[in-house]
């Protein structure tokens, strides 16, 4: 029984997949990468801060529209085009969290969807 999590606050897939599926007690997100919602345009180019800015904005959407927030956050995986950049990143993650924070993965990737700096994916539960 899972049920598709679809927000207009957030970029719409651009690809064959959901924003979000809900299961039960789980809500799996989908990466979110820095899109504006309405214009689908990359924020903040070559700039990973505002990149990791906008997409924890688009997390946010995706989880208020799953009727969630990021409280509920159990594991995160972040995904950077440069190791060297997760300085920069982390302190915007943490703005979204708090004790006990969720579990989390941090990788560096050859290369990201319209070749962003940074993705975000999430897992919460109810």
């Amino acid at each position: 029984m899972k049920k598709e999590i679809l927000t207009k606050d957030a970029p719409a897939p651009i690809g064959p997949y959901s924003q979000a599926i809900d299961i039960g007690s789980l809500v799996f997100c989908s990466g979110q990468i820095p899109l504006d919602p309405v214009s689908g345009a990359v924020v903040g180019e070559g700039n990973v801060e505002l990149q990791a800015k906008q997409v924890m904005k688009n997390v946010e959407a995706v989880l208020k529209q799953a009727g969630l927030q990021f409280s509920n956050v159990a594991k995160t995986t972040i995904f950077l085009k440069n190791m060297a950049d997760f300085p920069k990143v982390n302190p915007i993650y943490a703005e979204y969290f708090q004790a006990p924070f969720p579990a989390r993965s941090t990788v560096e990737v050859a290369r990201l969807p319209k070749d962003v700096l940074v993705e975000v994916e999430v897992i919460a539960v109810r």
